[in-house]
């Protein structure tokens, strides 16, 4: 999901996609610490996306004050 797209986005879908991404960062943490994922990099993709929507939804909340 590029930055375009999350703009894109209302603020409940937005916090919707952050809750199940969060999850599934979670879980892949989880299992890379048991046995090595395919693509160990995803981890960290993950976390820049999350990251990306956490600053878009706190960009929100600062323009609604």
């Amino acid at each position: 999901m590029k930055k375009e797209e999350i703009k894109e986005l209302s603020t409940a879908d937005l916090k919707e996609r952050l809750a199940q991404m969060e999850k599934e960062y979670l879980q892949q943490k989880a299992t890379h610490a048991v046995s090595p994922l395919d693509n160990p990099a995803k981890i960290t993709l993950d976390r820049k996306m999350i990251a990306r929507v956490k600053t878009e939804l706190r960009a929100r909340e600062l323009n609604q004050k």
